[in-house]
């Protein structure tokens, strides 16, 4: 093996050494480091599921291992010298501007879609670190990235599954719901039909319950359609009183009355994962009321955050298992799923948003988001 004096930057060209690599070892405890023999270097990118980029400071690549063929389909040199915003989407250029912070100094994590060699989309986990060389100050930016498509795959699958099996519990409610403006309508048809006067009245009545039918039912599909991955500014109480309209048959068949209060905020977010978020927590607080009472939805600013806090008047959480709520199948209730809030969890990372459970001083429990106002 070819021997390297110990401490040293720079190899015996005077080329340096950083490597995204670990390619030295101490053989034996020996006072020198020694290089590792090509062979096994060339193994562990053969078969790594994710590749080391070295970027520079206004985002050029520098380095790709050669693993990126694995996980992309390009060789190393395909990249050298282009830009970071010639490789991502637009959307994850945008993303990637809004969100990293280059004085952090820990790694930064970002999902993203990279394009491969045929232009298919690939999932991958981007963690990225900043260093600085000590000599000239030069900024370097590390990446490591590694394929998730099939992570995502699973998590997707799992999210479908739980809609499906939310949209199933929810409709018996709704039934109950649609059912009696249909009698309405029906009633008034009858009496159209008889020669009644005061039809005016009775379109009038006869649309409002329509109405009420559509926003329900809108609200049902939504729940029952996949997921989008479209963030934009919304009205966070436009999607709290959608959500309610979707929730208050199940409240109601429950004797459990729903309040928003708080002033309104926007937030940056996907409307379609953020509504799940709430259908998810606030479907519990329901279920979780033995008796008559009410879930108070609570929005307020604190600093830079958003809080949203959604209080109900059940029996209340277990010290013992708090802990536990949103692990993969862990639930209290008997037909219980326990992926609601690990999904309910994975969704708020994505908006590097937190979610906090804290037991009420009298009765009952409330679940904390936590969301970042920009």
């Amino acid at each position: 093996m070819e021997k390297i004096p110990k401490n040293s930057n720079v190899n015996k060209n005077g080329e340096s050494t950083i490597s995204p690599l670990n390619m030295y070892i101490y053989p034996d405890g020996e006072g020198s480091l020694s290089k590792l023999p090509d062979f096994i270097l060339n193994w562990i990118e053969e078969h790594s599921n994710g590749f080391f980029s070295v970027w520079s400071e206004r985002g050029v690549g520098l380095y790709f291992s050669k693993a990126i063929k694995n996980v992309l389909g390009f060789e190393p040199e395909d990249l050298l010298g282009k830009s970071f915003k010639q490789v991502l989407l637009q959307e994850d250029i945008r993303y990637l501007i809004k969100e990293f912070d280059r004085d952090s100094k820990t790694n930064q994590t970002f999902h993203m879609k990279l394009p491969n060699i045929e232009q298919n989309f690939i999932w991958c986990e981007c963690k990225i670190a900043k260093l600085l060389e000590p000599t000239t100050s030069t900024v370097y930016y590390v990446a490591s990235i590694r394929d998730i498509t099939e992570k995502k795959e699973t998590e997707e699958m799992m999210i479908r599954s739980e809609k499906m099996s939310i949209a199933g519990q929810l409709a018996a409610g709704i039934a109950h719901e649609i059912r009696n403006p249909l009698t309405s309508i029906k009633g008034f048809l009858q009496l159209l039909q008889a020669g009644v006067n005061r039809k005016d009245v009775y379109y009038k009545i006869m649309i409002d319950e329509i109405e009420k039918m559509e926003t329900i039912t809108s609200e049902m599909l939504f729940v029952s359609k996949p997921l989008t991955e479209n963030k934009q500014q919304e009205s966070l109480l436009t999607m709290l009183q959608d959500v309610l309209e979707l929730l208050k048959p199940q409240a109601k068949l429950k004797n459990v009355l729903l309040e928003i209060n708080g002033e309104e905020q926007d937030i940056f977010c996907d409307k379609s994962q953020m509504k799940q978020v709430f259908i998810n927590i606030i479907k519990n607080a329901i279920e979780a009321m033995e008796e008559a009472g009410k879930i108070v939805i609570t929005i307020r600013e604190v600093d830079n955050d958003i809080f949203i806090d959604i209080s109900d008047e059940g029996p209340g959480i277990d010290e013992a298992v708090i802990h536990k709520l949103g692990e993969p199948f862990f639930t209290t209730k008997q037909q219980g799923t326990g992926l609601g809030l690990m999904i309910t969890k994975q969704l708020l990372d994505r908006h590097r948003a937190k979610l906090e459970i804290l037991q009420n001083e009298i009765k009952g429990s409330t679940f904390r988001i936590i969301f970042p106002k920009h």
